[in-house]
């Protein structure tokens, strides 16, 4: 979804909003057609600005793509941080999380698979844009968070000799939750309208199995944005 971005607001566009131009059109074409067979051209056309501009801002397409999921985890983020700011037990934060994270991926399918998907992994270096992956740190920060307060029953300081069960807590949290995005998108499972109550019984029934066990991931796996090569 694009609330927070609106090409409509930001017209007639100056120079130092042609990036944010960019960004928003294409924000908005993903959203309405849920495809990324889309042109920088149409995207000039759409925002109304020539159509080499968008090449003063982004050298090729998955240069744009990688500044619009950077958007994407930032609207992500920002949409668990509300989900959250009124709650002061660590599983409930937790909870709020699980449940903006799956509408998120269902309320806007394109979007999620290039944030979560293979496509910006593919380029030259084979890691993922630096925008984006600074962007997907702090979103992965709120759930570290409520894990570090206690969301698994008990307090687990953030610190490097607890980084691999952190680390694990968070892949079995995040394997449930992503799979579950997935099968609701595919219509694997549904109804969509029952996505609230389907994230609750996944992510309590998996609360309860990490209270009595975290198992550390192995020496050497990271979990989350890869690190840069």
């Amino acid at each position: 979804m694009t609330e927070n971005i609106s090409t409509t607001e930001q017209r007639p566009y100056h120079h130092g909003d042609l990036h944010r131009a960019i960004v928003g059109a294409a924000l908005d074409v993903l959203s309405e057609s849920q495809s990324t067979e889309f042109s920088l051209r149409e995207l000039a056309r759409r925002a109304g600005v020539s159509h080499n501009a968008p090449y003063k801002h982004f050298a090729d397409k998955r240069e744009l793509l990688g500044a619009v999921s950077a958007v994407g985890f930032e609207l992500l983020a920002k949409r668990m941080a509300d989900a959250t700011k009124e709650l002061d037990s660590p599983r409930e934060r937790l909870a709020a999380i699980a449940r903006a994270y799956v509408c998120g991926g269902v309320n806007n399918p394109a979007l999620y698979r290039l944030m979560f998907g293979g496509y910006l992994g593919g380029g030259q270096d084979n890691g993922r844009p630096a925008i984006e992956r600074t962007a997907a740190h702090s979103m992965k920060a709120l759930v570290v968070e409520a894990i570090c307060d206690g969301a698994l029953g008990r307090h687990i300081p953030n610190t490097a000799a607890n980084a691999r069960t952190i680390d694990g807590a968070i892949l079995i949290f995040w394997s449930q939750m992503h799979g579950l995005t997935l099968l609701l998108v595919d219509s694997l499972v549904g109804p969509s309208g029952k996505i609230e109550e389907l994230s609750e019984g996944v992510l309590q029934g998996m609360l309860d199995g990490l209270a009595n066990c975290i198992p550390e991931v192995p020496d050497g796996v990271w979990v989350g944005p890869p690190p840069a090569e």
